[in-house]
């Protein structure tokens, strides 16, 4: 099967939150969320460690909107309903399309923490995953060291499947830091 062939909506909608593929235009929004976000960024994402401009960034939300055509990377921006304005960043990645296998990331402008923002759009992306794409597995893989980002999946429920140890280095270090997987798994 060729996933270039799937069609399916390019966004959705949670009781708060609008969650679309990114467009031509997104990259001022997600530059400015960036620069206000990058001493909570910089331990986990290595993208906060790259020295971007608001065109480097513009060219990446259309690269990112290319992949999601492609069905090589879904990337999804979250906006609030209400005003449109830019919260976070999420997406399904590392896709096996044949197993219907996602492993979900993403970050928030920190402006926006401890609202419930980031759980609800993982929510909803889950949601889409399973309805829209036949989802069998969702995966998150995260630092053991980032309670924040671990909080999530452990909210929703996902299970802790392992620990994968000295798997990496941390972000802009030649240390070595571990991996949680956690995952959920849907019925086919």
């Amino acid at each position: 099967m060729n996933p270039i062939l799937l069609d399916f909506p390019t966004e959705f909608e949670t009781e708060r939150l609008l969650v679309r593929c990114p467009q031509p235009g997104d990259g001022k929004a997600v530059y400015e969320a960036i620069l206000s976000s990058l001493p909570e960024l910089k331990p986990w994402l290595p993208f906060a460690h790259i020295d971007q401009s608001a065109d480097d960034v513009e060219a990446n939300i259309r690269g990112a909107h290319v992949k999601f055509l492609q069905r090589e990377d879904l990337r999804m921006l979250v906006f609030l309903k209400e005003t449109g304005e830019f919260v976070a960043s999420t997406g399904l990645h590392r896709m096996d399309w044949d197993v219907r296998k996602f492993e979900i990331g993403y970050w928030q402008d920190t402006r926006h923490s401890g609202k419930g923002y980031m759980v609800e759009a993982v929510k909803g992306l889950e949601q889409f995953a399973v309805h829209e794409l036949k989802a069998r597995r969702l995966e998150v893989r995260c630092d053991t060291r980032n309670a924040r980002s671990i909080a999530i999946p452990e909210k929703l429920g996902y299970t802790l499947e392992g620990t994968l140890r000295s798997d990496s280095f941390a972000v802009g270090t030649d240390e070595l830091r571990d991996t949680h997987i956690f995952a959920k798994v849907f019925q086919g």
